[in-house]
């Protein structure tokens, strides 16, 4: 094939061996500028408008009735790359540390000490495991 040149509309064009186009040859036809986009645009308004008209039906129905594919739509949505690093403590000081600790061990002691565990959970070394 080699250096092959196709005649259209009274033009050359030059390809590779592989039939590739050559640098400089975009070639003939091929879509109008835009096309693609015009296709792709008119898609996602068409889609709106369903989604306007049966979208919090349809998702209540098919997590109803086929709760793996709800969940499939659910995930194809989140960003590949999420990070779910929730802490809320990472800005806290050393003294708002030792202060939420002391609120939930004040929170749960009702709890451990009823069932008679106190020395599990923020002991003060007074208390020790029998």
């Amino acid at each position: 094939m080699g250096d092959e040149t196709d005649r259209e509309e009274g033009q050359i064009v030059e390809k590779d061996e592989k039939g590739r186009f050559l640098p400089g040859n975009s070639g003939f036809g091929g879509r109008p500028k835009g096309a693609r986009n015009k296709l792709g645009e008119q898609f996602i308004i068409d889609l709106y408008a369903d989604w306007q008209k049966h979208g919090v039906d349809t998702l209540a129905r098919v997590r109803n009735e086929k709760p793996d594919q709800y969940l499939k739509v659910v995930a194809s949505i989140l960003p590949k790359d999420l990070n779910v690093n929730i802490n809320q403590m990472d800005d806290l000081t050393d003294d708002q540390l030792i202060q939420r600790i002391r609120s939930l061990d004040s929170a749960i002691r009702p709890f451990v000490d009823a069932q008679g565990a106190s020395d599990v959970v923020g002991g003060t070394g007074s208390e020790t495991a029998h």
